[in-house]
């Protein structure tokens, strides 16, 4: 197979450019990468969503549209909706021979229930999946505000043997973390990493504008808990579902955070829950003001 010739190809893991941000879009809202190219930043890496309600044609088609347009794709793989290890070549295959995905993030997944083989994204790097398909970057999750399913130790320990699992098989690796609202949990999160000895880059997961009725059930599908203090800081309630102005006070309080020390390589990732357009407007705008 023509996966397989590609890991002799090869040699040692391709450092890619550390762009400023990178989004988040899903195939069925493909279009509004189209209509929005005109503001993303040329090579942007753009992360396609793995939802229960798309198929793999739907994901292939917007991995190459997203090539098309001049950016990175980098689908998501969901361990927990392959439905068996064809079914994992066959979306694999599409995409590479459609779009030519050079980052790949491998996650667990929503399911209760696992849909194949794959309990969670060690099982499916243990599946050879690396190795198989040639991939030479891999974006894996973190969770600085928890997991609503799985506690912080096992949080940690998945986290490391990732970690170490795709240094062994010569990969670079970013971390993406979720998206939150309480920046002192994610400063903290990645001090603890550093402090560890874990140098990996970091994305921390940006919520763009929206209003707080969308924010509020993303944060829910997401599995994402505010605790009562933030949401009254940034007027998380149903007394203010129209409030606009999470993203710009979250974002100053974490840029006061992240810029009182050395925390290594952080970057950011968007999540465009109010429209790309919109929301890449605004992120860019926030990084020209942070480099002011």
């Amino acid at each position: 197979m023509d996966h397989v010739t590609a890991v002799h190809q090869q040699q040692g893991a391709i450092q890619l450019p550390c762009l400023p941000y990178t989004l988040e879009i899903t195939g069925k809202a493909i279009g509004e990468i189209v209509a929005a190219q005109q503001v993303i930043p040329q090579g942007t890496a753009i992360n396609i969503a793995f939802l229960g309600n798309e198929n793999h044609v739907q994901r292939i088609h917007a991995a190459k549209t997203i090539r098309d347009c001049g950016f990175e794709p980098v689908p998501i793989i969901s361990s927990r909706r392959l439905l068996s290890l064809e079914d994992r070549d066959q979306l694999l295959s599409g995409l590479i021979k459609e779009a030519a995905p050079k980052r790949f993030l491998l996650v667990g997944g929503d399911p209760a229930q696992p849909a194949g083989p794959f309990q969670d994204s060690l099982s499916l790097l243990n599946s050879k999946i690396v190795e198989s398909f040639g991939i030479r970057h891999v974006a894996i999750t973190g969770y600085p505000e928890g997991h609503p399913k799985i506690d912080q130790q096992e949080l940690w320990r998945c986290l490391k043997w990732k970690l170490d699992y795709l240094r062994q098989a010569e990969c670079s690796v970013e971390i993406t973390t979720q998206f939150g609202f309480d920046a002192q949990a994610i400063a903290r999160w990645i001090e603890r990493l550093r402090s560890e000895g874990i140098d990996t880059p970091v994305r921390v997961g940006i919520p763009g504008p929206a209003d707080a009725a969308k924010l509020l059930r993303f944060a829910k599908q997401f599995g994402v808990v505010a605790s009562a203090s933030i949401m009254r800081r940034y007027g998380l309630s149903l007394a203010n579902l129209m409030r606009r102005s999470v993203a710009d006070r979250y974002w100053e309080d974490l840029n006061a955070l992240l810029l009182k020390q050395d925390l290594g390589q952080v970057y950011f990732h968007l999540y465009p829950f109010g429209g790309v357009a919109e929301s890449v407007t605004w992120m860019n705008e926030q990084l020209r003001q942070r480099s002011s």
